[in-house]
């Protein structure tokens, strides 16, 4: 919003008039004082048989007069009358107050505060009006008030402060109107971002700075500054990256920790902060002697001493410890032992740096949980939030899982806050579960581009929605084009089918390629509804149907050999399956900070209707762990398939294709079986009906300043494509042989997307092979 420029400048002289008045209204109050006080304070007291009052146009005579508190005929002292006098000044209604005893006549002269005609505020960009007017306590048509007004600025500086922009300035101008009226006109000077220039550690002896800075939120200045959102100094983010630290620390067996002192200190510049933690690491514990005990004669100690996953000479984590307290309660609900609580008794061994821990099972009290309230969903449903408790009204009130149950609810990301309280019911034996939240945006629109080395540029299009229709379901619509190929991509998951732990998911997908590395197209499209439920704390099992489709087609100035030819005549297929996947993950749990394993095993089965029989089988394991003060990320990936056909046997649209995701260093079916013939100007990548690779690979850093996101690897990888139900004589490496790649990595991490550089040479492989010794991957929207 803007003002007139003319008359801005003719009531350049006045426009400061009630600002400077008001904001010096101390200085008024004393002055006023000053030409009162003498009169009042040589009689001890006046009685006034009228009073006069003066300067009022909108507020009432007696109104003034109840605020003086003074009444006709009263006798007062001198000290009443500055009493009067204050109460009246601090009601905020005027700009000048005088009181001036007249033999028998009060008079009381007021100069009335004008009212706000109209709220500017004017220089700013990077936060719109929108987002600013809100913050503001004046509004127009009401009196204006000079305090407000400052306030209102510091509120407005104050949002630029979120956004790391100290130097911001905000100077709050009026304008006289007529009729006592005032423009109030917020100046804003933005100023520039104050980046974080350097984020340091002080009494860090185990872990390196470097390693503790990707512990937390706040990120020092990188090389794009402008698109980093983290390099600002927030003192909210800074408290959360307190709790990052310790919890850090803790999970790793530092139960000492200790954050001494943050210290944040701006440059003379105003234009960069250096951030500085202090801490106390303290020693690292393992945990010692594990026992359970219990006095009540109900409870049998050697069952639950089985369900301790806690182990003596682990690293101590109290998260694991939390871990076995949720499984023994649970495990007391399935014995039939109701208001059973379990009490861990931590015990020191200094001497061996060890934690005693021993499970104490308790009666608890006899509460009862009596209802759940939820309040601030306005999109959530009521039944997405209830899910997330393990507790229904009516059990008994257990605190640990009310707490597990609002961790539940704020990693369900709908909610920008989530409060979870209990507060006493309708008795004492009861209580009332207070659920506050606060809705988020959870869906997305994405426009973006991307590009890689095996599929040139492409154009990707997304819509995505985290919380469908209030429900908690998940849907996403995908369309990704490339050079030579394009996919179509829908999916849909509802994560409690029937209000039971219990996911339902439908994947509908669509590609179609034209010559993509290869003489011929494909189109296929696939139709999978699933379901997926845990059988342990670890282990996920899905079960799938699949209905497919493939076509195969040979374009007529296309050279293909006689395989791809007998393939493409039988036309179109359709493919009906079921299938499964057993998957365990320990990632999931995260008990142990510097290590990770994931294991999946699945197989498809066709044959019931469509017009193939197979069976595919495919399985993977993955480990990683952190090594060195976990400044280098060691990874091993052994991955493999089998593909069984009857009948005609699979085409090279059913076989495994071995490319840069699966083994580096080569193109997208640059190895395995292939129908070559230089006479005919023939050479088709065929697939194969097994596969089997191992992938080995080290991220270190590499000395570079952390800000700049820049890593390096290094990587070994091996692997064997082989097997077909068909053959002839110009189909070279059926019988298969393992191909060899080692190669160097740069990993560049940007508020862009990660960024991946592979160089990578073949120690080992065929004449035909086609390698690819340059690979890189980018994918940003715009």
């Amino acid at each position: 919003m803007t003002h007139n420029d003319n008359a801005g400048r003719a009531s350049r002289g006045t426009a400061n008039r009630i600002l400077k008045s008001t904001v010096g209204a101390l200085a008024i109050g004393l002055a006023v004082s000053a030409s009162v006080v003498p009169t009042i304070v040589g009689a001890q007291s006046y009685s006034f048989t009228n009073v006069s009052i003066q300067g009022n146009e909108r507020i009432e005579a007696g109104t003034i007069l109840s605020y003086a508190g003074i009444a006709r005929g009263e006798t007062v002292s001198g000290g009443e009358l500055n009493a009067a006098y204050q109460r009246i000044q601090e009601t905020g209604l005027f700009e000048e107050v005088e009181i001036v005893p007249q033999g028998n006549t009060l008079v009381i002269r007021v100069v009335e505060f004008p009212t706000i005609n109209n709220i500017a505020i004017e220089g700013n960009r990077r936060i719109s009006d929108e987002d600013l007017s809100p913050l503001l306590g004046s509004t127009p048509r009401r009196v204006f008030s000079p305090s407000q007004a400052e306030a209102d600025a510091d509120a407005i500086a104050g949002a630029y402060t979120q956004q790391g922009r100290v130097a911001a300035r905000v100077n709050p101008r009026v304008i006289r109107r007529s009729e006592n009226r005032v423009d109030l006109v917020f100046e804003v000077f933005e100023g520039g971002v104050a980046e974080i220039e350097r984020i340091g550690f002080v009494g860090n002896d185990e872990y390196s700075d470097g390693r503790l800075r990707r512990a937390i939120q706040t990120k020092q200045a990188g090389l794009l500054r402008a698109l980093i959102g983290a390099d600002t100094f927030i003192e909210e983010r800074v408290a959360f990256d307190r709790r990052a630290l310790q919890d850090f620390y803790a999970s790793r067996g530092y139960v000492d920790f200790r954050i001494t002192g943050v210290n944040a200190e701006l440059s003379d510049e105003r234009d960069a902060y250096f951030l500085t933690f202090n801490v106390d690491e303290g020693q690292q514990f393992r945990a010692g002697r594990i026992t359970v005990s219990s006095d009540l004669r109900e409870v049998n100690t050697a069952l639950f001493r089985d369900a301790v996953r806690l182990r003596t000479g682990q690293i101590y984590n109290p998260a694991l410890v939390e871990r076995d307290i949720a499984r023994l309660e649970r495990l007391a609900i399935r014995e039939g032992l109701d208001f059973i609580r379990v009490e861990p008794q931590i015990r020191r061994d200094e001497r061996n740096l060890a934690l005693d821990v021993n499970y104490v099972l308790t009666r608890g009290e006899r509460i009862f949980v009596e209802r759940i309230d939820i309040e601030g969903n306005t999109t959530t449903l009521d039944r997405v939030v209830r899910r997330q408790f393990d507790t229904v009204e009516g059990d008994p009130f257990n605190p640990r899982a009310i707490r597990e149950s609002a961790e539940r609810i704020r990693a369900l990301g709908f909610f920008a806050d989530a409060e979870v309280n209990a507060r006493e019911g309708s008795t004492p034996e009861q209580v009332i579960i207070d659920v506050d939240v606060e809705e988020q945006p959870t869906g997305s629109i994405s426009f973006g581009g991307s590009y890689s080395t095996s599929n040139g540029f492409g154009l990707n299009l997304g819509f995505s929605e985290r919380n469908f229709l209030g429900r908690g379901q998940q849907l996403s619509f995908t369309f990704t084009t490339g050079t030579d190929n394009q996919r179509y991509a829908l999916s849909f998951t509802e994560p409690a089918l029937l209000g039971r732990d219990l996911a339902f998911g439908l994947n509908l997908d669509f590609y179609e390629t034209e010559r993509d590395n290869a003489e011929y197209n494909t189109t296929t499209g696939t139709l999978s509804p699933s379901l997926t439920f845990p059988i342990s704390e670890n282990t996920d099992l899905q079960v799938r149907y699949t209905l497919g489709y493939t076509n195969l087609t040979i374009p007529d100035e296309s050279e293909v050999g006689n395989l791809v030819r007998e393939e493409a005549e039988r036309g179109e297929i359709f493919e009906s399956s079921v299938g499964y996947t057993l998957s365990y993950d320990t990632r999931r749990t995260g008990l142990d900070p510097t290590a990770g394993v994931l294991l999946s095993f699945g197989q498809d089965f066709g044959g019931l209707g469509g017009d193939t029989s197979f069976i595919k089988t495919t399985a993977r394991a993955v480990a990683q762990r952190l090594v060195w003060n976990e400044e280098v990320t060691l990874r091993a990936t052994v991955e493999g398939g089998a593909l069984a056909y009857d009948g005609d046997g699979s085409r090279v649209t059913d076989r495994f294709f071995l490319g840069s995701s699966r083994m580096r260093g080569f193109e997208p079916g640059g190895i395995g079986p292939r129908e070559f013939n230089g006479a005919n100007d023939i050479d088709d990548p065929l697939g194969g009906n097994y596969y089997a690779v191992a992938r080995f690979e080290a991220e270190f850093p590499l000395g570079l300043p952390e800000e700049y996101g820049i890593s390096g690897g290094v990587f070994y990888d091996v692997g064997n494509l082989w097997g077909l139900d068909e053959t002839n004589s110009d189909v070279l490496y059926e019988d298969g042989s393992f191909r060899h790649v080692v190669g160097v990595s740069l990993f560049w991490t940007t508020p862009l997307g990660p960024l991946r550089f592979n160089f990578s040479e073949a120690l080992m492989k065929e004449e035909r092979d086609e390698e690819q010794n340059f690979e890189f991957t980018i994918s940003t929207d715009f």
